[in-house]
């Protein structure tokens, strides 16, 4: 390659830096990778869909806050129709993770929460994974710690940012 081709080929970037986001990068795609087929594994241990999990950590955390959920609201965040929120819930209310129970504040409206069994089930089978997750970050000084999490911070709002009408590859104005 001669230096014309590397200095047009790094021409928006500096080649290190280049070379440092494409391996930080890499190594998120890799890590994504790693955290799917975990997830596939803890859904299959727990006999559960995606959006069971999903909705069941969902539900915990809100619990954790002391804040109500609708079905609607799981809608909303699953992304998925009320009529499917409904099949779901029926499926979780059977297996004993979920109660429904009437509004407080309005008869006409359900509200969802987690049972102790979905607690200690859910805890039971991530505990093990979360002590090696928090093991991995022992011993990285504050400062590292703080641009790693500065770093996904970034990425998050980047990929937060993408307008979904847009067509790939063009940038936003």
């Amino acid at each position: 390659m001669t230096a014309q081709a590397v200095d047009a080929q790094h021409y928006w970037y500096e080649q290190d830096e280049h070379e440092r986001g494409r391996r930080m990068l890499e190594a998120m795609r890799l890590y994504r990778a790693a955290e799917a087929a975990m997830r596939r594994r803890t859904r299959d241990e727990m006999h559960m869909g995606e959006n069971d999990l999903l909705a069941l950590r969902f539900m915990l955390r809100a619990k954790q806050e002391h804040r109500l959920v609708s079905p609607t609201d799981l809608g909303a965040y699953l992304g998925i129709k009320t009529s499917s929120v409904t099949v779901m819930l029926d499926r979780l209310e059977a297996a004993g993770h979920v109660v429904r129970r009437p509004s407080e504040t309005d008869r006409r409206r359900v509200t969802v929460s987690t049972t102790d069994f979905a607690d200690s089930e859910v805890r039971k089978t991530l505990s093990h994974m979360h002590h090696r997750m928090m093991g991995a970050t022992t011993g990285i000084e504050p400062e590292v710690a703080a641009g790693i999490v500065d770093f996904l911070d970034r990425m998050r709002e980047a990929v937060d940012s993408i307008d979904r009408t847009e067509p790939e590859g063009q940038p936003q104005h």
